[in-house]
């Protein structure tokens, strides 16, 4: 395939036309359809997916082919191609999730190694607004494989909640926190924001990139949150779009997008939302 030379030849210059970029995208479809499909509950079929999706994220970070991307987003069906891909690539990020987490419950990995390259990642999303240690963060759509939230309470010692609406995510995240997360202050749960009891005290959001309803999600957190709440928002846009749901302008009378922090190797980009009238202090 064009697209395996490209990604595997880095002197390859030759710009790819928005037809091979069709072509490329529709190959990944039946793909993603089959390896999401083997998924029964076991690992058998974990690395099938797990290549995919990195070759899949391999594809999207590739700025080369951020022109070509921008041609064929013009044509006719291309929505729907891109809509169908970003649909499908979510569910497989749900599943790989959860070989993760079956391959660690099952001891076929070490508990320790998820925590040995832990970076500042809440840091960088948060900046100045970083959780500290009497802060609570609340992550929508927190998967099979909670890290955000183990590697939030780990570094900062804040109290965190994640909610899914996978009843088999919550149930094997819930496994892998009580693994992992011994002594960490964890929670996760099947329930809207709207039923969270304590909503009102959380301090901090992080809304996953693969959320599709993200900036309903974000309407409904300003009547429910604290004034001085910040939130994060995991998004994607042009050729990171295929992978996540993108970024779209939001009431400026409910929110104020504070900053844009732009990954380029990484699958998402940040957009950090305060309400207007929030002057960033008092955590």
């Amino acid at each position: 395939m064009f697209m395996s030379k490209l990604l595997t030849d880095p002197s390859q210059k030759q710009a790819t036309t928005a037809q091979e970029m069709r072509t490329a995208l529709e190959n990944f479809v039946p793909r993603f359809e089959s390896a999401i499909g083997n998924y029964d509950g076991s690992t058998h079929s974990a690395q099938e997916l797990d290549e995919l999706l990195g070759e899949y994220s391999t594809f999207i970070t590739h700025e080369p082919f951020a022109q070509e991307f921008s041609a064929f987003s013009t044509q006719p069906g291309s929505e729907e191609l891109i809509i169908r891909l970003r649909e499908i690539s979510a569910r497989g990020v749900a599943v790989m999730e959860k070989y993760r987490a079956l391959h660690l419950l099952a001891g076929q990995s070490r508990p320790a190694e998820y925590f040995l390259n832990i970076e500042s990642c809440i840091a960088e999303e948060f900046g100045a607004m970083a959780p500290k240690a009497d802060s609570k963060v609340l992550l929508i759509g927190s998967g099979a494989f909670p890290m955000t939230l183990l590697s939030t309470a780990q570094l900062t010692g804040a109290s965190t909640y994640g909610i899914d609406i996978d009843d088999e995510a919550i149930a094997l995240g819930r496994q892998v926190v009580q693994l992992l997360g011994e002594g960490l202050e964890i929670g996760l749960s099947e329930r809207r924001i709207n039923e969270l009891d304590d909503i009102g005290q959380v301090t901090h959001v992080v809304i996953s990139s693969t959320v599709a309803a993200k900036y309903e999600l974000l309407e409904q957190l300003h009547a429910l949150t604290r004034k001085d709440v910040v939130v994060a928002m995991r998004f994607g846009d042009n050729l990171k779009s295929l992978f996540n749901y993108p970024s779209q302008p939001v009431d400026s009378r409910l929110w104020r997008l504070e900053r844009t922090v732009c990954q380029p190797d990484q699958v998402f980009d940040i957009a950090l939302y305060v309400k207007p009238d929030d002057q960033g202090q008092g955590f």
